[in-house]
């Protein structure tokens, strides 16, 4: 009998580790769940926002990728570690129960919400394809609405676009947002390109803490230059349809709220009734859930010991880990389904990269601090690498080239229409308990 073995999550963990095991264990059923037919290079999302690259170029086709493995378009709503079986959301709303012999869990992280009023009624989040294009029409739209008012104070709300959160996705998000409305601002009729401005809150003492103080106030320099004002040590206390409050007291009218303050592992891992940290599956070095060899995990929703830093630390939920992860991943699955003993996961971190847009950027490859033009070959470099496919490498390079040569051309495509909140988008409240999904799988047809 084939070995059955389902994947939940199609991002370059889940993909990785299913490409990887199409070779090593070519006989088996191995089935991944993924609502789209893509994995998403999140990085990139920034700049889908501003216009700079189409959402296309953000992703890699999965059906181009894979070739033996079966694609259930859905996503894993639950599971019952005991009976061994998963329960799928389809992406037409019918629910589907697979079966396993083994299972990888990669879901990935969502946008963490916290508990401020209006926050999840009125705070877009940048953790999705949907989001990151909604976002850039959204503030688009801001802009012809404001020239077309004759309010003043109207005008001032609708140019004010309030980021919430410094870390790389914050930062990078109003950066390349910024110069997206600077070039785009000066070509509407009725807009005065000096009523734009961005804020960048952070409840932190500085921005992108993990790149050192000097990194992080070549940052702070870059943004500040542009006109962005940056609020540390402030974090947001409410938020309603016109305005924000901040924990200084003062009250910004905007209605344009980015909410990038952290992400947090996929529900789906506190529905298991298995160990957590912070929201992340507890796993051995090896990626397996202690008794329960069966099952691994991996990605931002695990907590996998990082054995190079030693002592309690655990892997960071970055790209460069999860990629890492899924071959290490694969072998251990077919060393389990063989009877032969798995290998641990260890890694030495490349360091990070952050895209301020244009010539500028800072980047800490191997612990050297870069900045500017420099830094921005590193990082561009370092995406185009990290995309592992020539197709979508073509896609992207070629999108920076025109960029370059044309400028910005983005153009509103008319998605304002009030959708765009993280919660329905990003589909928190959707997932099922073990109770449930047994429940679930004996309903099922």
């Amino acid at each position: 009998m084939r070995s059955r073995i389902v994947i939940v999550g199609g991002g370059f963990a889940g993909a990785g580790v299913a490409r990887r095991l199409e070779r090593l264990v070519p006989d088996a059923d191995v089935r991944l769940v993924c609502p789209d037919d893509h994995s998403l290079y999140l990085p990139l999302l920034p700049q889908v926002a501003a216009g700079v690259l189409p959402a296309r170029a953000a992703t890699v086709s999965l059906s181009r990728r894979l070739r033996r493995t079966r694609l259930v378009p859905g996503r894993a709503v639950g599971v019952d570690p005991a009976a061994r079986c998963v329960v799928v959301e389809t992406i037409d709303g019918r629910r589907e129960v697979l079966g396993y012999d083994r299972l990888v869990l990669a879901p990935g992280s969502v946008t963490k919400v916290v508990d401020i009023p209006g926050l999840r009624e009125y705070g877009r989040g940048m953790k999705t394809l949907a989001e990151a294009v909604l976002l850039g029409d959204h503030v688009l739209g801001q802009l012809e609405l404001a020239a077309a008012t004759t309010d003043p104070v109207e005008r001032e709300r609708r140019c004010r676009f309030v980021v919430v959160g410094g870390g790389y996705a914050g930062v990078e998000t109003a950066a390349n947002l910024q110069l997206m409305t600077a070039s785009v601002a000066g070509r509407i009729r009725g807009l005065d390109p000096a009523l734009v401005r961005w804020h960048v809150v952070q409840h932190a003492a500085e921005l992108m803490p993990g790149l050192g103080t000097r990194l992080s106030e070549d940052t702070r320099r870059v943004l500040v230059g542009r006109g962005i004002r940056v609020d540390l040590g402030t974090g947001l206390t409410a938020v309603d349809d016109t305005s924000v409050t901040l924990s200084d007291g003062r009250r910004l009218e905007t209605a344009t709220v980015v909410w990038t303050a952290g992400v947090a592992p996929s529900p789906l891992m506190g529905h298991l009734d298995l160990p957590t940290n912070h929201g992340a599956l507890v796993v051995g070095a090896d990626l397996a859930v202690p008794g329960r060899p069966e099952i691994t995990a991996l990605g931002d929703a695990a907590s996998v010991p990082d054995l190079v830093t030693g002592g309690d630390a655990t892997c960071p939920p970055t790209a460069q880990h999860a990629t890492r992860q899924a071959p290490v991943a694969a072998a251990n699955v077919a060393a389990s389904l063989a009877g032969r003993p798995t290998t641990p996961y260890r890694h030495h971190d490349l360091g990070l990269v952050v895209d301020l847009g244009g010539t500028d950027a800072v980047a800490k490859p191997l612990g050297i601090g870069l900045a500017g033009l420099p830094a921005q070959v590193v990082t561009r470099g370092y995406h185009l690498w990290a995309l592992r496919a020539p197709g979508a490498m073509a896609r992207v390079a070629t999108n920076w080239a025109l960029h370059g040569v044309g400028g910005s051309s983005s153009v509103r495509l008319g998605l304002t229409s009030g959708a765009g909140g993280l919660v329905e988008l990003e589909h928190l409240d959707d997932y099922l308990s073990p109770e449930q999904s047994r429940a679930a799988a004996g309903a099922a047809p």
